[in-house]
Order: C-alpha cells, then structure tokens, then sequence
C-alpha cells in the first residue's frame, strides 16, 4: 500500500501528533479514528483495506490523525475542563494544521476535504464540517455517537458547547456560515445490532435538519453491530456515494 507518514509538534495540542495518507490522487477523505485510536488504526483494523479500490482506482487519498482529545476522554485524563478544552484544541488542529497540510500535499489551496469516521470519529467527523464548512465538502458518520456528556458522564463546559454540534448548532441564527451548510451533506449510517444506538443518529440528524442542512440516517440490520466488520462494510459505500 502506498502510505506515507508525516508528524509534526501541534502548539495547539502541546504533544506531536501524526497525519498518515494513503493514496497519490483523488478526493481528500480524512477519516477520524475512535475514542482512543491513534493514526494507524484505520490500517491496523482493515479499514484501509476496505476503502483500498477507491484509492487504487484514484478516486480519493485518505488520511488519518491521532484521536489525542478522544484519548483524553476515554481515559477521564485530568479535570473535565482540560479534557474538553482538548477537544476544542484538536478540532482547530484539524482546521489550522491537518487541512493546510493535506491541501498542501494536494497542491490545491481551496480543496475541499470529505470528514469520516465511526463512533466517536463520527461526532469529531460531523463537528468539523459544522464547524468549519468552508473546508469540508461533507460527513460520513458511521455509528456516531454525538453526546459526549451522557457517554462520558460529564457535564459539560464553554469549550464542550462550541465542540458539540447538538448543543452550538441550534443557537446559529441564519448567515454565511449556515449558508455553507446548506451546501454540505451529512450522512449518518447505524447498524442496530450490539451497541449500536440510532437515537443518536436521528437526534443529530433533527437538529442539522431544523437548519436545512441536507442529512440523512440509514438504518443498517441488527446484525450490523457497533464494531469494526460494520464499518468496513459502510464506509466503501458511502464514499462511492460521495465522492464522483
């Protein structure tokens, strides 16, 4: 597989963090690990693999990062306030030094990049695009999982708000920014077997829809379990879907 790895020291993170990619031509997907994944997990559980005839073929280059603020929050690392200032960190590291590099590596300055990801990389994959519309074309939220207050079992703080697309979404009045939503999609596919929960998906979805940003929930099987074969068995379509 043609991989290369780059890492640099993020002042924003105060840790170093790397950036894989996968791929010489194609759309850029960047592809957010789970909780505490780091940036090979995609490969390491055949999710690469799954995706590999999109990026032979051309289609799209994938990257992948390290889930430091995911990390952070799976382990209950330090106060609750520094967890969710992590995570309000890392979401501006993905706009201010992930995506200037992958359009770097692009050679175009004004690519817009696909955000994907399962479980908790769908909530980061999601809150980006909300976020910073300007930079993505579009989600694919894999089994998200969208309220990190009821799954972590912290109240949240300014920092969790601005993170958290159910909670900053609504308060948008309309203009540009919601604007550039309207011209996003988000799709958010869940399995309904072990784990897997859809009200999170269909809560997501009531809220980026009373803003008329163009989303859709697809419901896979009960033997469609929150777990890795779901997923690599998700993501190749969605991306075929998204990407021409």
């Amino acid at each position: 597989m043609t991989k290369t790895v780059s890492r640099w020291y993020s002042d924003r993170l105060k840790q170093e963090i790397s950036l894989i990619r996968w791929g010489h031509w194609g759309k850029p997907v960047l592809l957010f690990p789970t909780a505490g994944g780091d940036a090979e997990e995609a490969e390491r559980m055949h999710l690469i693999g799954a995706i590999w005839p999109l990026i032979e073929a051309g289609r799209i280059k994938v990257y992948t990062c390290d889930s430091v603020a995911g990390k952070a929050l799976a382990d209950k690392a330090g106060t609750v306030e520094y967890r969710c200032a992590l995570l309000n960190r890392f979401h501006d590291y993905v706009a201010y030094e992930a995506v200037p590099a992958i359009r770097a590596d692009c050679a175009d300055a004004g690519i817009e990049v696909v955000a994907a990801g399962a479980s908790i990389g769908a909530f980061n994959a999601v809150a980006v695009v909300c976020r910073y519309p300007w930079l993505f074309s579009g989600a694919v939220g894999m089994s998200g999982t969208y309220d990190l207050e009821r799954l972590m079992g912290f109240a949240g703080t300014q920092d969790y708000y601005f993170s958290a697309p159910l909670l900053f979404l609504p308060g948008l009045g309309d203009g540009a920014m919601v604007d550039q939503l309207r011209q996003r999609v988000i799709v958010m596919p869940c399995g309904q077997g072990r784990y897997e929960n859809p009200a999170e998906s269909w809560s997501m979805a009531e809220i980026l829809g009373a803003k008329g940003i163009p989303n859709r929930v697809d419901l896979w099987s009960h033997d469609h379990h929150h777990d890795w074969p779901t997923w690599r068995e998700m993501l190749p379509q969605y991306l075929n879907e998204m990407v021409p």
